[in-house]
């Protein structure tokens, strides 16, 4: 077998095993987000396993140095890649309900199943660098210079990979026939090599696997985590994308799909969520109708739609980081009011490229069930405050359960490290709080009365619930800095006690 062939093999096992992990990411964050606990879990056992490939095929190595030994491993490696999102899916549909229910055992026991799934595969190649150096080195002299080409070429894959898999891959053809082609590409070098080695009957079996298995992956339908009445699915580089339809309303979700992100009723003002009420957060500090509106988060707009019917000449920014979720706004939420610029950018580098000011800015930019780290700190929201008229009002949406506000008072303790009015309003739903805040020193009474005094006869009902609802924040919570922001742990314990039912304020 020739030296540069062997070179080939490992650059692509380097390939193939970076572009597995960015893979499983994508097969797990439909149904367990993309939070540092997943990213963490999945990097772990990731590298637990090449660990364990790299001792393994040293060991084998030595017992068996042989070509045809290496490229078997590398073809089963291939072929239970292949399988993967077949096996995966039963085992992901336990955790729709698990987490819909809290149930963290049945949703736990779905997270490991998958996880262990790429044990088989991962170590598998993890066993090739060993198993390429041995059979590389001809003299004891120059194993330090054959092994050090060797993972060279290997880490060089894994780059490759990585940005194979995030820019090219996952968005154009999916994650599943992402799999096809990582495992495809193996199988491949597989074959290849054993017919080098005259192994000519077990490169047969696995050409004929290859073909079953393109074939399969190539003909199966449906996404990797079917929901009824979707009527369109899609990935980009940022989330896992589904809209549905229900009668006449339409619904975006993304990832876990614990949460919609944006509903569209035509023609229709009152939404019945947690988007009515940042229409009357303008008259916090003023009765005059906002005319200028940013909004962090802005998914396929549906509070840019509502604001637009309630105040036609009001001028609107929306700031979303996906453009994938735009182009499924524009085109199927009908986000196309001319009064609305679209900013394609992250939710604070925007801020860094304007100097608009604005009499309403609403943040409301999860990622299910996460914050933005970035996104909800004393340094973002003074960066917030610098973009403020002298009416200026910040509505922040936080996410709370009927016994654990803990989020939402973690979140108002940090915006009033800056402002000396901040309030919270509960929508009747026990999941949702909008946290008011503002640089003006704003008596709770005064934006009561002017809510009361309101007209407009699409906003009335509205600013009954918020009135009634609103109160001024006077408790405490964890601020968050850009230094320490502990917003994940904390939502996952919100998440943990909430499983077990424990009542914590």
């Amino acid at each position: 077998m020739s030296r540069a062939f062997l070179y080939l093999t490992v650059f692509a096992a380097g390939f193939a095993s970076l572009g597995i992990e960015l893979a499983a990411s994508r097969l797990l964050a439909p149904f367990f987000g993309t939070s540092l606990l997943i990213w963490a879990n999945v990097i772990g056992v990731m590298l637990l396993y090449l660990s364990v490939g790299y001792w393994l095929g040293g060991k084998w190595a030595d017992r068996d140095p042989r070509p045809r030994t290496m490229f078997l491993v590398i073809g089963i490696a291939g072929l239970t890649i292949g399988i993967l999102p077949l096996i995966a899916a039963p085992l992901l549909s336990l955790a729709v309900p698990a987490l819909a229910q809290f149930n963290a055992e049945l949703g736990l026991v779905s997270f490991l199943s998958v996880v262990v799934l790429f044990a088989i595969p991962v170590t598998l190649l993890g066993c090739v660098p060993p198993f390429a150096l041995r059979l590389g080195t001809r003299t004891v002299a120059h194993v330090g210079s054959t092994g050090g080409g060797l993972y060279a070429l290997s880490t060089i894959g894994s780059i490759l990979g990585v940005y194979v898999t995030v820019f090219l891959m996952i968005p154009g053809i999916g994650t599943r026939l992402t799999f096809v082609v990582l495992a495809a590409e193996l199988l491949i070098v597989a074959v290849i090599g054993l017919l080098v080695v005259r192994a000519t009957r077990p490169a047969l079996v696995i050409t004929g696997a290859l073909v079953a298995m393109l074939a399969l992956g190539f003909a199966q339908r449906g996404g990797i985590k079917p929901l009824p009445n979707v009527v369109y699915e899609a990935e980009s580089p940022y989330n896992f994308i589904q809209v549905i339809q229900e009668d006449k309303m339409r619904l975006l979700t993304v990832n876990e799909g614990q949460a919609y992100q944006s509903v569209y009723y035509p023609n229709t003002l009152r939404l019945g969520g947690y988007w009515d009420l940042f229409l009357v957060t303008p008259y916090l500090t003023d009765a005059a109708p906002p005319r200028s509106l940013l909004v962090v988060g802005l998914a396929a707009g549906t509070v840019t739609k509502q604001f637009a019917q309630a105040y036609p000449n009001i001028h609107m920014d929306g700031i979303e980081i996906d453009p994938e979720i735009v182009r499924v706004g524009r085109e199927l939420f009908e986000m196309n009011e001319p009064n609305l610029n679209v900013i394609v950018d992250d939710g604070r580098a925007a801020l860094r490229k304007t100097d608009a000011r604005y009499d309403v800015i609403i943040v409301d930019a999860y990622r299910q069930p996460y914050v933005p780290f970035h996104l909800a700190t004393v340094e973002y929201y003074w960066e917030l405050a610098q973009h403020l008229t002298e009416r200026g009002v910040i509505a922040v949406n936080a996410a709370r359960t009927p016994d654990d506000t803990r989020l939402v008072n973690a979140l108002a303790a940090t915006l009033r490290e800056i402002f000396p009015t901040v309030l919270l309003m509960d929508y009747p739903n026990d999941t949702n709080t909008i946290i008011l805040a503002s640089p003006q020193d704003i008596p709770l009474d005064d934006y009561r009365a002017r809510l009361t005094a309101l007209d407009n006869p699409g906003l009335v009902e509205i600013a009954t619930i918020a009135e009634s609802n609103v109160r001024v924040f006077d408790g405490s919570g964890l601020v968050f800095t850009d230094d320490r922001s502990a917003v994940e742990n904390l939502i996952h314990s919100i998440i943990f006690d909430a499983t077990l039912g424990a009542p914590v304020q």
